[in-house]
Parts: structure tokens; sequence; C-alpha cells
């Protein structure tokens, strides 16, 4: 089948810039995934002690988080084809274009940046907008998405959208998160992280999430543009889906409903049958019911096809990474459709009747699909679905 949107306008990722606790670059993250080489260690950032769980996944010497950002925005620009204006953030022409990295009408590329709500926001989001501001065709930071673990998924929407409705020829869309202490004793405090100090997606005995650390940046542009430039096309964005479960202000609705809406427009946007999917990088964060409820949206969309539709968690290797995990995922999904290879389902002890799922396990699996899912939840019942196509 073919969507609904015009091939000119069709968008799609031509740079990937990733940070993770797995190393930097998405080589050493697609390893990590593909083996179960998970990157949980010993928290000692700052004092855990008296903590439930002492575990995340973390950078062994972590830059600040807005040069963590600035530095993987560079990465994608850079493999985007998009080089650097001469004289950095002082050239004096507020709307270049270098490469194309302007759209037509000269507007500059807009950054959407996905960060945690706090007080130090607006401060990361002003050092990252000073770090890019006159370069690759960017003016600053255009919106910052705080919206928790759908954040970056919000996020690539709307760069899908902008650039699908032809509003933008070329969107930049980043996301960062280091685990810090603040929000690892409220997750601690909220007993969402693992008892044991393993994250175990949708296997008996899960007891919740492990926090991680990323920082990551995506170009996201016109099909047409990219292949008139020559820039690699790394995958498309097929389709995009985002819902609302309107239940409780941190459990997801019980039966999936509202996570399937999602899934459901995304595959309608993309003109993609259940059946086409090949894989799918599930939210699975090893909590008890945010799990049983993804497995039942599964059930809800693809029926009879989720027996034979292999799925798993790539945050059981890389851990959670709150307003930066959908973005570090989508990262994994796309090296997972180019590789042939579908990323392990870590921390498995043995399944749980109520799932049935067709998880990755024991090594990674060869795939030659087309088409893959990426799927996030947050707190407060939002949902994200992002559809990704190989080339």
């Amino acid at each position: 089948m073919s969507g609904n949107v015009p091939p000119a306008a069709r968008p799609v990722i031509t740079g990937l810039g990733v940070l993770s606790a797995c190393g930097p670059g998405p080589g050493p993250l697609a390893a990590a995934v593909t083996h179960g080489r998970t990157g949980f260690t010993e928290v000692r950032r700052f004092d855990a002690t008296g903590r439930r769980t002492r575990r995340a996944a973390l950078l062994p010497d972590p830059l600040p988080l807005g040069d963590a950002v600035a530095g993987v925005v560079a990465d994608a620009c850079r493999q985007a084809g998009l080089d650097d204006v001469p004289g950095g953030s002082d050239h004096a022409d507020p709307h270049p274009a270098l490469d194309g990295a302007a759209s037509p009408d000269g507007t500059p590329m807009p950054l959407l940046l996905a960060l945690h709500s706090d007080l130090r926001t607006a401060q990361v989001a002003a050092q990252v907008a000073e770090s890019v501001a006159g370069r690759w065709g960017v003016p600053g930071v255009t919106r910052v998405y705080t919206g928790a673990c759908v954040a970056a998924g919000t996020a690539v929407a709307d760069a899908a959208a902008l650039i699908a409705s032809g509003r933008h020829t070329r969107v930049l869309v980043a996301a960062g998160h280091l685990v810090e202490p603040g929000v690892f004793a409220a997750f601690d405090a909220g007993r969402a992280l693992a008892r044991d100090g393993e994250l175990r997606p949708f296997s008996a005995g899960r007891s919740g999430t492990l926090l991680g650390d990323a920082a990551v940046a995506v170009v996201v542009e016109a099909e047409a543009a990219a292949e008139g430039r020559g820039a690699p096309v790394l995958a498309r964005l097929a389709g995009w889906g985002r819902s609302g479960d309107a239940y409780h202000v941190c459990r997801p609705v019980p039966d999936g409903e509202g996570l399937a809406r999602a899934v459901g427009s995304a595959l309608v946007r993309a003109g993609v049958d259940p059946a086409e999917v090949g894989y799918v990088n599930a939210n699975g964060t090893g909590s008890p019911l945010a799990d049983r409820a993804e497995a039942l949206a599964l059930r809800r969309v693809f029926g009879r096809h989720l027996e034979q539709l292999p799925v798993s968690s790539s945050k059981s290797v890389h851990g959670h990474a709150l307003e930066a995990s959908a973005l570090l995922e989508l990262a994994v999904t796309v090296g997972a459709l180019r590789d042939g290879l579908l990323p392990v389902n870590a921390g498995w002890l043995g399944p749980d009747p109520d799932l049935g799922l067709d998880l990755v396990l024991d090594g990674p699996r060869e795939t030659a699909t087309r088409y893959a899912l990426s799927l996030n939840s947050a707190f407060g019942g939002a949902n994200t679905a992002l559809l990704v196509a190989a080339r």
C-alpha cells in the first residue's frame, strides 16, 4: 500500500547523532542491543544509599547536558551533509542556505528540543541554542518539549508533519537526559524502579524500570530534497500517531486502548496494513501494569499477526532515558532495519502467560522486514507511535 503523503514531501532521516551508556555513536548502541549487553552499573555519580535500587545505565564521564546535546546535533548535521556556516555564530546571514539547509522560502531549519522540565530546562535550552545558532541553517531552539517519556516522540511526529505539509524542507530534532539525584529519588520513592536492579520487559518477575543517560539528534527532511542533494537516507518516517488515555495520572488504561489508537493512527497515515509490520520496539518499561497494557494494545491492533510479530524493548539494554527515550529507541529501530538484526529483549526470566508476545530472546534475530514500529508511553496516559520504513 502507499501512504497519503505525496512522495516529494515524505519525511526521511538523513542524519543521526547518538550518545548513550553503550558508547558514542550508533555503532556501539546497535552492537549492545542486538547482543543484549546491558549498560547497567552501580550509581556512583551521586549518593544512592538507602534507595531500593542503586543501578542505572550511565555514561562513565558525562558532559554537561547542553554540551552532550550540542555534540550529537553536530554529529547528525554532519552525517546529513549540512556543513557549518563559515564563521560559526558570527555569520552575517540570519537565513543561511547551506546545502539547502533552509526551506525554499529561506526559513531556517527548526530545532525541536526534548528536555526534562525543571528549573534548568531554560538554561540548557539556551546553551544548546547558543551552540547551534547560525550553524547548519539553525537560528536556535524553536520549541522545547517537556512531555515526559513521549517528549521526543512528540517532537519527531511534529517534525514529520512539518515536512509532510510542505511547511519545511528540513527539521532538526534533539533530546537529552542525564540521570540525576532528584529524578532518581522520585522514581525510587514512587516504586517505579526495579527492585532487583534489572530491567525485565514483559518477563515473569519484572518489578520496574531502570533509568539511563542519552543524548540523541536526528535530521528529518523531505525525501525529494534529500535525494536532490545526494544526502544519505537512513530510513523513512512512514507514519506517526499520538493519543491520550485520559485514564489516570500515572497508570495506563488497563486494556491498552489508548496506545492501540496511536499505533492505528500511524498505520493509517502510512497506508500500511498491520500484517506488513515486521518488528516492534516496544515501550516495555518493565512495569507489571504498563507491560500488560502494552501487550493488550498490540493484540488489539495486530490480532493473530501478533503471534509471528517479533517484539522487544531496547530499554532492557540502554535503560529508560525519559524525555530522550523515544529518540534513542528510534535510533535503535533505524539501526535494526539497516542491519537486518532485531534487538534482544534482555533480562528475561520466563514467560508471563497473560502477554503472549513473540519476544526476541537469546541473541539477535535476522529480519528483512520493511516496516518497524517504535512505541512510547508516558505518565498521564500520553502515547506515541512512529512507523519506520527501511530504504
